[in-house]
């Protein structure tokens, strides 16, 4: 059984002294670089603009870490993947080779993790996924952890409720084929949905789209002319949106459940009244968080940000505090050394409760469900691993 020493709450309370200028013993000597790379731009970039403020904020609250008796500032490095496998590739490169980082985050989107962490393994470089998903994202790869469930979970837990809460025989999936998040979580549902039902055919269809499709009268006549108890259909935000608001359109009334993209102001933005009663997957829930690094958390977000945070910011920020507890307890700034401390994360106490990491570098937590009511996204239930 693995032991570490919780240091989450420790790090938080902490930060709390040293953003006081009167606790402030002394000026941090040397800087210590951790590199963000996140679409900021493009299809995908409100999800990394998230992300991105839970790591600042976390960051604020924990400016600098001790190693070797020695204070260092820490500094973030973002860089935008502008949500290409390319230029996700490239941004991991750059930070590596001309900003010397020690750790990454990121990133939004698993395709986009998938093409940085290749460049990131082959450099020994540590990567903390924050929400991407996919399996894939960690399977081979010995430098790639995150700080999220993965896809086979929540496809289990989405296709549970389709069968359990909404009483369905019958499915058909919309997948954004262009995209190894919805591929990936479409073949999860698929896989529990048929045996829940005992029918290898309950699935009547998988209709697929491109990322940056707009018209979906095509998938939609088909779709309509099956008349399935459920329609699933993980995808970015904008383009599940706009799918459920034009399957909306041509009558379609099956009650349509997704996954954890759909937690942006953008999916109620473009699909309005269309998207309300959805249903969805995600990573945190304000009501159900009660450690005290979430209180911290919420307290230090709703000031300065005035606002709700979403699922993926509270792992933004817990992604931070996960690569700063490793860090110390390497007490080292050699990235190989971290990654080893990394590997043996457990317990770990955050804002989205608590991060122990599998020999594949994944976290086993809970899932929650959400619901679109009146345009705000509202907590329903909790369902455990």
């Amino acid at each position: 059984m693995k032991t570490v020493k919780l240091l989450s709450a420790a790090l938080i309370v902490g930060a709390l002294c040293l953003v006081i200028p009167a606790c402030a013993k002394k000026q941090a000597a040397d800087v210590i670089k951790i590199g963000v790379f996140e679409p900021l731009t493009g299809g995908n970039a409100a999800g990394g603009a998230m992300e991105v403020e839970g790591i600042r904020l976390a960051n604020e609250l924990n400016p600098s870490v001790t190693i070797d008796g020695k204070v260092y500032k820490v500094e973030l490095v973002i860089a935008d993947n502008k949500s290409e496998k390319v230029d996700a590739a490239n941004a991991v490169e750059r930070l590596i080779t001309n900003d010397k980082v020690t750790v990454i985050l990121g990133s939004w989107g698993s395709s986009l993790a998938m093409a940085g962490g290749e460049v990131a393994k082959d450099a020994k470089i540590p990567v903390i996924g924050l929400s991407c998903t996919n399996p894939l994202v960690t399977a081979g790869n010995d430098f790639y952890f995150r700080v999220c469930f993965i896809d086979p979970f929540q496809g289990r837990v989405m296709a549970n409720y389709a069968a359990g809460d909404l009483n369905a025989k019958t499915a058909v999936i919309v997948q954004e084929v262009s995209n190894d998040y919805s591929v990936g979580l479409a073949k999860f549902f698929k896989d529990t949905f048929t045996g829940l039902t005992g029918d290898p055919n309950s699935v009547l269809a998988t209709v697929n789209y491109n990322s940056g499709d707009q018209d979906f009268s095509a998938q939609l006549t088909t779709i309509k002319g099956l008349n399935a108890d459920v329609i699933f259909a993980p995808g970015n935000y904008t383009e599940s949106a706009l799918v459920i608001s034009q399957a909306r359109q041509q009558g379609i009334t099956a009650p349509f459940i997704g996954g954890d993209t759909w937690e942006t102001p953008e999916f109620v933005d473009v699909g309005k009244v269309n998207v309300e009663g959805t249903v969805f997957s995600t990573f945190f829930a304000s009501e159900y968080a009660t450690s005290a690094v979430a209180a911290v958390f919420l307290s230090e977000y709703k000031k300065k940000y005035n606002k709700e945070p979403a699922a993926v910011t509270a792992l933004g920020f817990d992604g931070y505090l996960v690569a700063l507890d490793a860090i110390t307890r390497a007490n080292s700034t050699d990235p190989v050394k971290i990654r080893d401390a990394i590997a043996q994360t457990a317990g770990f106490v955050g804002a989205t409760g608590t991060t122990t990491l599998d020999s594949n570098g994944d976290a086993t937590k809970g899932a929650y469900l959400k619901t679109v009511q009146n345009g705000k996204f509202v907590f329903k239930t909790f369902v455990n691993p």
